[in-house]
């Protein structure tokens, strides 16, 4: 029986099975209880030796995910945008002699999960996915492993590296291309949760909009989760009564102008008829929705290239404390969820 086994029958993290193994803080008693018992059933004798025996030669770099409800889920591996980003990092791994090694961690106990992790298996860099964190977890990661990029966000005042979209020209190009298609009535789709990223899209856009002296109405103002498609339904039933309805919305990402679509088509709204829809992060998903979704694409191959590129370059210079912030273009691609105003 290996950890991972343990993992699947507790149903928790390897790094949760580590820490309850090794009588280390970062689980709940009862997590720690079930993880033995299992362990003892099963006679799981750890293989400690032979594993840094087998792993001595082997080169790793580190991929953590910091998982919570909100952003970065229990299933992010199966999520399109992320799922894309580690499928294009273990692509380009191959061109380096080092092997990626893929680990979700709870943002709750992000320190004491991933030293346990460190001590089992020591790493020569971490490629942090660092969406939903604070720039305090950021410099406790950085403290365990000083060779550390951070994707998918960026903190302006730390010395860290960071490779980040360029979520400000993004959403600064979506406003444009509203306002050059002539939509001046615009509304906004927001993101419950308030991360670094979805702040920069809206401060694009909304510079987009003062250029030419435009503003949203607090009425046009709309939220959804950002992580999960749901219909809302019931919190915007007043829209089917089509009053003042702006004549074009811009969503956070993908995910919340899906769930604006469906929900749009369910009160008797078209789209992009009654009210064009952008989107931004150009998942699968956006050409399989009726209509089929205009938005910003995101290069997810450019961010795991330089990524990957960044780390190679600290592992070998590791007294070059130089942090930088890489930011990825990105680009719009139109499609059938917006309309030119015509009258």
């Amino acid at each position: 029986m290996k950890i991972d086994d343990i993992a699947r029958l507790a149903n928790v993290s390897k790094s949760a099975v580590s820490l309850a193994l090794n009588g280390k803080p970062g689980v709940s008693e009862a997590t720690r209880a079930a993880i033995l018992k299992i362990a003892e059933d099963y006679h799981y004798v750890p293989l400690r030796n032979v594993k840094k025996k087998e792993t001595s030669g082997n080169r790793i770099i580190r991929f953590v995910a910091c998982k919570n409800s909100d952003i970065v889920t229990d299933n992010y591996e199966s999520m399109p945008f992320f799922n894309e980003l580690l499928a294009y990092l273990t692509s380009e791994m191959k061109n380096y002699p080092f092997s990626l090694l893929i680990t979700a961690v709870q943002t709750e106990s992000l320190e004491e999960e991933l030293k346990a992790l460190e001590e089992e298996q020591n790493s020569e860099g971490i490629l942090l996915l660092g969406t939903n964190l604070t720039t305090r977890q950021i410099n406790r990661v950085k403290k365990i492993q000083p060779n550390i990029v951070v994707l998918d966000t960026c903190v302006p005042q730390l010395n860290c590296d960071f490779i980040a979209i360029n979520n400000y020209q993004g959403a600064y190009e979506a406003g444009s291309y509203l306002l050059q298609n002539g939509h001046t009535k615009i509304g906004y789709a927001r993101a419950q949760t308030r991360i670094y990223n979805f702040k920069e899209r809206e401060r694009g856009f909304m510079d987009a909009l003062h250029r030419k002296a435009i503003s949203i109405s607090e009425k046009h103002y709309y939220e959804f989760p950002a992580m999960d498609i749901q219909t809302q339904t019931e919190k915007f039933a007043f829209l089917s009564a089509k009053e003042e309805l702006p004549t074009a919305i811009f969503c956070d990402n993908d995910y919340i102008a899906i769930s604006l679509i469906k929900t749009l088509n369910i009160l008797g709204i078209q789209v992009p008829n009654d009210i064009s829809v952008v989107g931004f992060d150009n998942i699968s998903e956006a050409k399989v929705v009726i209509p089929e979704l205009t938005t910003i694409h995101v290069p997810k191959e450019e961010i795991a290239r330089e990524a990957l590129v960044r780390i190679i370059e600290k592992i070998k210079h590791p007294l070059a404390d130089i942090g930088l912030h890489t930011f990825i273009s990105t680009k719009l691609i139109e499609r059938s969820s917006c309309e030119k105003i015509t009258k």
